[in-house]
């Protein structure tokens, strides 16, 4: 097994509960992690024997891209999409921030992190 990472993807989209972050939008951080078997693509060198991370990151910027009240949802329509399009993946841990959030203090992001294996 192995692991491949997209770490501090930047995405600027509409996610919340409040009416006003659906017109301003916000900036997000997404952190990704899938386990998935390399030993094939160790030894071929060859792309169509690893998981693409080209494909990966446009999985998460056309998700996070549809808007969503809560970020949990957000990061399970992700993990949903990745283990449905890409059957090698037998793991997944996903940290969806929300960076300056709007709760009347002074914090830097928000985040949530869902982890979870193929059934």
């Amino acid at each position: 097994m192995g692991t491949i990472k997209l770490q501090n993807i930047r995405t600027f989209s509409f996610h919340g509960c409040l009416e006003e972050e659906a017109r301003i939008g916000s900036d997000y951080r997404v952190d990704l992690e899938i386990k998935t078997d390399l030993r094939k693509s160790s030894v071929s060198d060859e792309l169509k024997d690893t998981v693409d991370y080209v494909l990966l990151n446009k999985i998460v910027e056309e998700e996070m891209a549809i808007r969503s009240k809560l970020l949990e949802h957000v990061a399970h329509r992700i993990i949903t999409r990745i283990f449905k399009e890409i059957p090698s993946v037998s793991r997944i841990v996903l940290g969806v921030s929300k960076l300056n959030p709007p709760i009347g203090g002074d914090v830097e992001a928000v985040t949530i992190e869902m982890e979870e294996y193929r059934s």
